[in-house]
């Protein structure tokens, strides 16, 4: 059988981790979180506690990828720790809700942006993202060095853009900060807590990416070292130019302005810099928000092609392409249901806080496996050991819960959708799986 290449290296494993992190979330988040908090300080001690509690997660998914460097990330340790049944319910949830919400709502807020030089309605929108979707699946049908070329363009664009982008724009600033202290009230109708859970969704969300360098761990040259010092690197990196991008936000706009902007990054260049300065960076935003989209199809689609080699998945979906050398069968299951999604959901916040619920309770099976594995002493011995054991690792599982938890009252029928995506994979596991498990 045709196997995956090994060609990735500590550059391409941090290229894809800041590629599929720095989507659209930064460019796209700052302006619905303005609405639902009603101070800059607020907002910016929820993106610094998010902050810590990602730096958490992707040192235990170093450890994780240290133990077990082969392609399928979380699918791999939830099997492993839980049995066949909850890694496919794991996989499941990743083709229907997880990482094809991201390419859904990535795509539209590429479309947004793009709406910057050629106005378009909402329908037009819809066909230009579904478009997109489709451009990036071919690219990486056509091979993984392709599309982590894309990958380290993209990511080398969006670093040094939005570097360049917070520099010049602090200087254009001059030290006026002022903005920073003006309070709003909050328009949002959740309540205090509630607001603050649905603003901690969308923060959440701009930071999902770390968790997927482990997906194409089969692809790489030397995982159990290349996986924790991509964490470790690439989310030091997000979180200093995540950090920057909000206080220049909301030092050159302030909240009400925010508030009611669509392209935010592109309105505070246009504050800035002038229209010049506004389309590039708008097309500064297009670069990133597609580098996401490809990196999630590349490392997603190594899942579902994991799943069915295992017989926990469509059988179609064990297909490596002959002369590509890719999963290709995987990938274009993952594009069809993107675009599907684009279809049903159709709202950029409905989709992404609908992913981050459900990936916050596979966050939480993953942690729990992280425990056994730690206990058991399972896997590859002589690479990266999170430290601080067991209080960090605890503390993560705890906020966690408290999350999935606060959402779920908050927003019990939008949960109870996203769950439903989930629990879909319940009655398809024991009709064509369970039997094939047990032979």
């Amino acid at each position: 059988m045709t196997q995956l290449k090994k060609s990735l290296g500590l550059f391409d494993s941090i290229a894809l981790l800041v590629g599929i992190t720095i989507g659209s979330g930064i460019f796209a988040t700052p302006q619905i979180i303005a609405g639902y908090l009603d101070s800059f300080s607020t907002i910016i001690l929820l993106w610094v506690g998010v902050a810590i509690f990602v730096f958490t997660g992707a040192l235990i998914y170093g450890e994780l990828g240290s133990r077990f460097p082969k392609t399928g990330g979380e699918y791999v340790y939830i099997q492993k720790a839980f049995g066949p049944f909850w890694g496919f319910i794991f996989g499941w949830a990743q083709l229907f809700i997880i990482r094809t919400s991201p390419a859904a709502g990535l795509s539209l807020i590429t479309a947004n942006y793009i709406g910057f030089f050629f106005p378009m309605d909402q329908s037009t929108k819809m066909i230009v993202a579904s478009g997109i979707i489709i451009i990036f699946g071919f690219i990486n049908y056509l091979g993984v060095e392709r599309a982590s070329l894309y990958n380290k363009m993209s990511s080398s664009i969006k670093i040094g853009g939005l570097l360049l982008f917070a520099i010049v724009g602090f200087i254009m600033i001059n030290g006026d900060y002022s903005q920073l202290s003006i309070a709003a009230t909050a328009t949002g109708s959740l309540g205090s807590t509630g607001n603050i859970v649905a603003a901690l969704m969308l923060v959440l969300f701009s930071f999902i990416g770390w968790d997927r360098v482990g997906y194409v761990a089969g692809e790489m040259k030397n995982p159990t070292k290349v996986i924790p010092q991509s964490m470790i690197y690439g989310i030091t990196v997000i979180i200093l130019l995540y950090l920057s991008a909000n206080i220049l936000y909301h030092s050159a706009l302030g909240m009400e302005v925010m508030r009611n902007s669509a392209i935010v990054a592109s309105d505070t260049a246009i504050k800035l810099f002038g229209p010049i300065g506004a389309g590039l960076i708008s097309l500064m935003v297009i670069v990133s928000a597609t580098g996401s989209i490809n990196g999630t199809i590349m490392s997603a689609s190594r899942v579902y092609y994991a799943m069915a080699r295992d017989g926990l998945m469509f059988k179609w979906l064990n297909y490596v392409d002959e002369k590509y050398q890719t999963p290709s069968h995987a990938i274009i299951a993952h594009c069809i249901w993107g675009i599907a999604l684009i279809l049903i959901r159709q709202n950029f916040e409905t989709i992404v806080a609908g992913m981050v619920f459900a990936i916050l309770i596979f966050y939480g099976f993953t942690t729990v496996a992280f425990f056994k594995f730690r206990q058991d002493n399972t896997g590859e011995e002589n690479g990266y050991r999170l430290p601080f054991y067991p209080i960090l690792p605890g503390a993560y599982l705890l906020g966690i819960v408290i999350l999935v938890l606060l959402r779920a009252y908050y927003e019990t029928g939008k949960s109870v959708q996203d769950l439903t995506f989930v629990l879909t994979g319940i009655p398809v596991y024991f009709l064509l799986f369970k039997k094939r498990m047990n032979r």
